[in-house]
């Protein structure tokens, strides 16, 4: 029997913003900036994963 696994992180990231940005210290400047750059770079490596999971 199958249990199906639930997980924190929606598809295509690995570390949620709202996570990374409880590690970080206060930001000074721009926080949607900030979160997009984390977001983009957070898909890539994502995407590498699942790139050597799949192709080895």
């Amino acid at each position: 029997m199958d249990i199906p696994v639930t997980t924190k992180t929606q598809p295509g990231e690995c570390i949620p913003w709202e996570q990374k940005l409880k590690e970080l210290p206060p930001i000074q400047g721009d926080t949607d900036l900030m979160k997009r750059v984390w977001q983009d770079v957070d898909a890539m490596a994502y995407v590498y994963i699942w790139h050597v999971v799949l192709s080895f």
